[in-house]
């Protein structure tokens, strides 16, 4: 059993059967950091239920965090059940949605999960059809997070994010790595990550979000089409579009 992650897979389901599935074995666990593409899955040969029942046939695990780029209204539709300790919505056995502000037990390491964020393209989309005002938190979900942080004594192995801290935004900046600026729509969100960035002790912080691929400082990487090793950060494989 491997325990994988990687990066926003925005309902690309040739990407998936071309470059994620072959790689994942019995037992296996991908991790998706946001922007899975809930609500989207609709492709040229199948239907966004039909790929799901697909999944479901397959010898692994997929689990997310919610992106900004996720049909909220049918996210939120689905039960919620235990998985690891965590609260989800279950999609299928094993196709699941990590919850924001939950834990999870994954061999003997946990891990905690933290959807959401910004579409900085909002104005060219249409709310309830591609855009939904749930992919910022609510307080609700932020006051989830510190409670469960508390409780392991803010200390975790894995933090999974789809967005990032903003001093994190700030540094990827300073590396000239094509990634935009803070969003004042955002900012309330990557300063709760600053907080906990600050206030958390844990082993790596994987997230989305920026469309590129870096290891960065502080033990954070940002991810799109590499998938990465859960436990030591190893590349695995690059997806190719």
């Amino acid at each position: 059993m491997a325990i994988y992650v990687t990066g926003d897979t925005h309902a690309n389901q040739v990407l998936w059967d071309a470059y994620i599935s072959p790689i994942l074995q019995d037992g296996d666990i991908l991790i998706v950091a946001g922007d899975f593409g809930v609500g989207f899955w609709n492709g040229r040969y199948w239907s966004e239920e039909t790929f799901y029942d697909y999944l479901a046939q397959q010898p692994y695990t997929v689990a997310f965090c919610d992106g900004n780029h996720e049909n909220f209204d049918k996210l939120n539709a689905y039960p919620i059940s235990k998985w690891n300790g965590g609260q989800t919505h279950k999609i299928r056995p094993n196709v699941i949605h990590l919850m924001r502000g939950e834990s999870f037990i994954l061999e003997d390491k946990t891990l905690f999960a933290f959807g959401g964020g910004y579409s900085f393209d909002y104005a060219r989309r249409a709310e309830g059809y591609d855009w939904w005002a749930q992919e910022m938190p609510s307080q609700e979900e932020y006051q989830r997070a510190y409670e469960n942080l508390e409780k392991h004594a803010w200390q975790v192995d894995y933090i999974l994010t789809h967005t990032c801290p903003a001093e994190t935004i700030a540094y990827m900046n300073t590396m000239r790595l094509g990634t935009k600026k803070i969003a004042d729509g955002e900012r309330e969100l990557n300063l709760f990550l600053d907080y906990i960035r600050s206030q958390t002790t844990y082993q790596k912080w994987y997230f989305g979000h920026f469309h590129c691929d870096k290891e960065l400082r502080r033990n954070q990487y940002v991810l799109l089409d590499a998938v990465r090793d859960l436990h030591t950060g190893e590349i695995i494989q690059f997806r190719i579009k």
